[in-house]
């Protein structure tokens, strides 16, 4: 299985890389960019477990290790490995 998870921060979480990425897009001319929010992805390559028990590994990755649940939040989909 390959889990692909995206991490970004909650609506309302104040995103410091955000803005000054937006703020240099702008100063560089590009101003039809109105807001960027930054996140984090990774994948996953886990060998040996059917897809729910990959569902709940990544589940448990994700809150115990990946994101800080209190301000972000996440997503995945998982692929069979070819």
């Amino acid at each position: 299985m390959i889990a692909k998870i995206h991490i970004t921060f909650k609506d309302g979480v104040l995103d410091p890389q955000g803005k000054a990425v937006h703020h240099t897009l702008i100063d560089l001319g590009y101003n039809e960019v109105s807001e960027i929010q930054m996140g984090k992805y990774l994948e996953l390559k886990m060998d040996g477990v059917s897809r729910e028990e990959a569902e709940n590994r990544v589940t448990e990755m994700c809150e115990k290790l990946f994101a800080n649940t209190v301000i972000e939040s996440y997503r995945f989909t998982l692929e069979t490995a070819k």
